[in-house]
């Protein structure tokens, strides 16, 4: 059990793949002009995270060591189809405005990462808290990201009103810049805290 909430932990704070490991930037920087796209964008990539992590695990003794990548490409190739089609099904808006980033989960440095570094080295169990701990992470950076962005630029968060009418949004910050700005800003801070601790200890 300790192991289990250590690996779910690892991937939402200690190992983030947003802001630890600077994983899977473009759909980071792509999508994160709104929350909702951001928060959207991760559940899809929780799903496919999850689900692929535990297919191989459970195929990883069957699979010839020569030809695993190729195997684990496909098992992320039909789980990311089954979560383009259910997005499209049940949030087409959302699905527009995702747009290719949906489809090039695929080839999304964090889910071949941890297909190869961790599910298919562990048991079912702990590779699905392991993907399920990666894609909360990624989900939270990208919500917190796309939070800001939209602040910022349109005064709003989840497309609600939160600046008073006298704000002028900075267009910038849901535009490309925008997102570099962000992330580098939200990554210095991460950094300045982390310094900060180091120092206390």
């Amino acid at each position: 059990m300790r192991f289990l909430w250590k690996t779910l932990k690892n991937g939402i704070f200690d190992e983030n793949p947003t802001f630890k490991m600077v994983l899977g930037m473009c759909p980071t920087l792509a999508v994160t002009t709104a929350a909702a796209t951001g928060a959207w964008m991760g559940v899809a990539v929780i799903f496919v995270l999850a689900m692929a992590n535990m297919v191989v695990s459970l195929i990883r003794d069957f699979i010839p060591d020569k030809i695993r990548i190729p195997c684990f490409v496909v098992v992320i190739a039909s789980f990311v189809t089954m979560a383009d089609l259910l997005l499209k099904a049940y949030q087409p808006d959302i699905h527009a405005k995702l747009g290719i980033f949906v489809p090039l989960i695929v080839v999304n440095c964090i889910i071949l990462a941890r297909a190869e570094t961790f599910a298919s080295k562990y048991s079912v169990i702990p590779s699905i808290v392991d993907g399920l701990g990666m894609g909360l992470g990624f989900t939270a950076a990208l919500t917190i990201l796309g939070s800001i962005r939209e602040l910022l630029g349109a005064g709003t968060i989840f497309g609600y009103q939160v600046m008073p009418a006298a704000f002028e949004p900075a267009v910038v910050m849901i535009l490309p810049p925008g997102g570099f700005l962000t992330l580098g800003f939200v990554l210095g801070f991460i950094n300045l805290i982390g310094k900060g601790k180091q120092e206390a200890c």
